[in-house]
């Protein structure tokens, strides 16, 4: 008893640290079965961007981050299909899983939602006239139809599937007979907003006596502040639930449903099973379509931000093109289909799965001017003095006037049994051994079967690789490359839907700054003169946007900023900031925020965070 009663003391001492409690009451508990999340930040980080955008902007900001865009962006292969082709086939698909016009029940819960449009209403400034058209334009594509495309010139390949959102949902719960119900983790909440199931591995506490069928609450876990400074759901996998108030993660949850569905399994099967569906959403907040396995080839889901980056790039046919962090390859495949696949795009990053994962979404989509590499970006430029790098001897490789491709090697499929003692054939496990194949008694360790199963977390998903072989790479020549991408790894902070983001510290953003300013340094060294760079992040933060841009301009005086096309993002930020430290950031100056692109989540786009810069290199000698 005194165990139990710490523990829900605890409990309720960390719900009091929350901002802005709201306990449900007895008259009104339906408040509690909703959608209402509140995204937590590290103080002096928040206190950080309300300087950036102004109280008011970033608390839309911060809002709109814990919800998914309310439509999904494809992107048209249009070397295999059409816009219009597709579009006629994603209707009769739709019509076919019941996923027609869903504005119903339309939550309350968010009065920044339009019922008609599905897309949010804010009073972002607009002090750019041709901006303002293009939102417009892009509105109405969204809001025409449950599949649209886009009219903007350039982005007629990009086809919009409209979904709706916040709905109310009906979990019949009474004051006396709380829902049967589940918590799943942060991340795999995150993954059913945006249109998953939710799988065995994301399932952390569940009620009692849940059998197969049930109809079951489905509400998320997110990390709360612990008593040694650190953050924890502090929940033990396996918990039960009761659904009281007398639960000791009652309040946890409270304003953080996010559909319902049934059971695929009894509550014993869910934490006992490895991998499958757990729980069958038939009710979400947000009803978006899920495309996984439709039109493979011929489509690719891709943020409309990301989309733009790649077309910034405009990459042109027979130019050699560098995508610095290319996984998992939707901006690579994007150039490449620019080009005509006529050329050389080469795509590296640094782990070897994740180019595993470039190699088989350019196979899917046919494409064979791709070549890929296992490369950190950070040595992505020779230390060798002459021109011919093992790279450039690799790139240039024929076999009978053909030359092969690192996306054409053979895929070399693994199988690793979960049981220990099991039979397996060792054949070419990472490139070695390609002769030999031996049958033997296979021993696979519980660190092994832990791995595997974090790696089915939230469903199968591209990363999902088994077998292949990655090609090393020891760096290019400077002046290699006609154009240049780098996409950045960055904080993410403008990824949606997010449901946590105390994590980042003003420490980590500098840091996180530091490492993009010294592979933007790799970019420089390796674009020719008259060549591009286009720098790209999907966070909100200006320490990572646009300090990065004023480094460069200030660094390299043989870059200047270009225009954009298309230019559908709002401007830049002016100004800088000086913290308590004395450190100093400078961001853009007069005349430069209009040549960079910011897409701001609470903007009527509804887009991700999303920053894009293009530079044009000049000549380096000067």
């Amino acid at each position: 008893m005194k165990k139990a009663r710490d523990l829900l003391q605890t409990s309720y001492r960390r719900f009091l640290s929350l901002p802005n409690p709201k306990i449900p009451k007895m008259e009104d508990i339906s408040e509690r079965y909703c959608y209402n999340p509140i995204l937590r930040w590290n103080p002096q980080v928040e206190e950080y961007f309300v300087k950036a955008y102004g109280a008011d902007h970033f608390s839309r900001v911060s809002d709109a981050l814990t919800r998914p865009s309310c439509y999904s962006c494809i992107r048209v292969n249009t070397l295999q299909s059409t816009s219009d082709a597709v579009i006629q086939k994603l209707v009769a698909i739709m019509n076919d899983t019941g996923h027609g016009d869903t504005n119903d029940n339309i939550s309350k819960c968010d009065a920044n939602f339009d019922a008609d449009t599905g897309l949010k209403q804010t009073n972002v400034p607009q002090n750019l006239s041709d901006w303002s058209k293009v939102e417009e334009a892009l509105k109405e594509d969204i809001q025409t139809g449950s599949v649209s495309k886009c009219q903007i010139p350039g982005l007629d390949y990009v086809v919009f599937v409209k979904g709706s959102g916040p709905h109310m949902i009906d979990y019949g719960h009474t004051h006396d007979r709380p829902s049967k119900e589940v918590i799943v983790s942060r991340k795999c909440a995150e993954a059913v907003l945006r249109g998953a199931q939710v799988y065995v591995p994301g399932v952390m506490a569940c009620s009692a006596h849940v059998e197969k069928g049930d109809r079951i609450a489905v509400s998320a876990a997110v990390e709360q502040p612990g008593l040694d400074g650190g953050w924890g759901i502090g929940i033990t996998r396996g918990s039960v639930l009761q659904g009281l108030e007398t639960d000791a993660y009652y309040m946890e949850r409270n304003g953080l449903y996010i559909g319902q569905g049934r059971a695929m399994m009894s509550r014993a099967g869910m934490f006992r099973a490895l991998e499958g569906i757990a729980v069958d959403m038939s009710d979400r907040v947000f009803k978006l379509p899920s495309f996984h396995d439709v039109l493979e080839g011929e489509i690719f889901l891709q943020n409309l931000p990301s989309i733009v980056a790649a077309h910034a790039l405009d990459p042109q046919k027979g130019e050699r093109i560098l995508d610095m962090c290319a996984a998992p390859g939707g901006k690579t495949t994007a150039i490449a289909i620019l080009m005509k696949d006529e050329g050389e795009v080469v795509a590296v990053d640094r782990s070897h799965n994740k180019v595993l994962v470039i190699q088989k979404l350019a196979a899917e989509m046919g494409l064979n001017c791709i070549t890929t590499y296992k490369l950190d970006a950070l040595k992505a430029v020779s230390r060798r003095n002459d021109s011919y790098t093992t790279t450039d001897l690799c790139c240039n490789e024929k076999n009978n006037g053909v030359t092969i491709q690192s996306s054409d090697l053979p895929s070399l499929h693994l199988e690793r049994e979960l049981t220990e003692g099991m039979n397996a054939d060792k054949s070419c496990e990472n490139g070695r051994n390609c002769n030999k194949t031996v049958n033997e008694r296979t021993y696979v360790s519980k660190a092994e079967i832990r791995k595997n199963i974090r790696r089915m977390r939230n469903g199968p998903g591209r990363n999902q690789c088994s077998g292949g072989r990655a090609q090393n790479s020891k760096g290019f020549s400077p002046h290699s490359f006609d154009r240049v991408l780098l996409d950045a790894p960055c904080s993410a902070l403008g990824l949606r839907p997010r449901l946590f983001a105390a994590e980042e510290t003003i420490q980590s953003l500098r840091n996180h700054a530091k490492y993009q300013r010294r592979m933007f340094d790799q970019a420089v060294q390796l674009a020719r003169p008259g060549g591009v760079i286009v720098y790209s992040t999907c966070t909100i933060n200006p320490g990572e946007n646009e300090v990065l841009v004023r480094y460069a301009l200030d660094t390299y005086k043989f870059l200047s900023l270009a225009q954009q096309h298309p230019s559908i993002g709002g401007p830049g930020l002016l100004g800088g900031c000086e913290f308590p430290d004395g450190y100093i950031e400078e961001w853009l100056r007069p005349g430069e925020e209009t040549l960079v692109q910011r897409f701001d989540p609470s903007g009527p786009l509804d887009t991700i965070g999303f920053f894009i810069a293009k530079f044009i290199v000049g000549s380096k000698d000067s």
